[in-house]
This record gives C-alpha cells, sequence and structure tokens, in this order.
C-alpha cells in the first residue's frame, strides 16, 4: 500500500461519523437531514439514514461492495451489493448494481484516481465481463 492511500485510509477511518453527520447537514440544509453513517473502509460498506425535507419517514440505504479500477483506457466505478428500506429506491438501485460506471476522465486528477484504484481495488473476481458494461459509456 503507498503511502497516500495508507494516509487517505487513515484519515478515513479517524475522522468521527458526528463530523461527517454535522458538515453533511450544513450542505444539505433545506433537501435533507442526515441522521445515520457508518463507512467500514476494509469491508467497503456504507449505511445511511436520511430524512427529506418535508418527508415524515427517514431512508436508509446500505452499499456494500464497491470498487474502483483502471480498465487501461478508463477508470471505472462498480458498485455490487445495494439496498434500502424504500421499494422505488431498490428500483433504482437494481439497475446500478453489478455495471461498471466509466469515471470520466480528468488528467489533472489522474494521480488522485490512481490513490482510489488502489484503495478500493477490485478484486479479479468483481470485475465485469465486456458485456455487462458496454452500456455504461
Amino acid at each position: 500500500m503507498s503511502i497516500q492511500s495508507f494516509l487517505l485510509k487513515s484519515i478515513i477511518n479517524l475522522t468521527p461519523n458526528f463530523m461527517i453527520i454535522w458538515v453533511s447537514n450544513i450542505v444539505l440544509k433545506g433537501i435533507a437531514e442526515l441522521l445515520e453513517f457508518r463507512f467500514d473502509i476494509d469491508q467497503r460498506s456504507l449505511y445511511v439514514q436520511t430524512q427529506l425535507y418535508g418527508e415524515e419517514g427517514t431512508i436508509e440505504v446500505l452499499l456494500e461492495d464497491f470498487a474502483v479500477f483502471n480498465d487501461g483506457d478508463s477508470y471505472r466505478f462498480i458498485l455490487h451489493h445495494a439496498s434500502s428500506d424504500r421499494p422505488w429506491l431498490n428500483n433504482i438501485l437494481a439497475k446500478v448494481i453489478g455495471r461498471a460506471w466509466k469515471i470520466p476522465a480528468l488528467p489533472q486528477f489522474s494521480a488522485q484516481l490512481d490513490v482510489l484504484v488502489e484503495l478500493f481495488k477490485a478484486k479479479p473476481a468483481e470485475l465485469p465481463t465486456e458485456s455487462s458494461d458496454s452500456n455504461n459509456e
């Protein structure tokens, strides 16, 4: 593991959840309120519970087993498992999971993307086949 990815992983692990919730609620004021946040970088899982502004109930979302990789021509993001407590959101997530989404090429950020690839490295079995990502250009 490179020094950059080690430092980034350490920063992510040491950032208190209450700080992420506090900053998110400042940014999302009038849109949503983040109530709970859990991010496990080693397990590559993210859980959020939020309440949309003006809505009665909360929405829970769990993202698991995601990766960033370089396929030689571009950087891509893939999400293998996602669920929510809302059927409509599960339908949206079903269209996203298992597909490799191209990250727009920004040459000035290639070094940072290389660190993300190292940090969220995909296992060979997690990489998509050619047919599964052909519609994501």
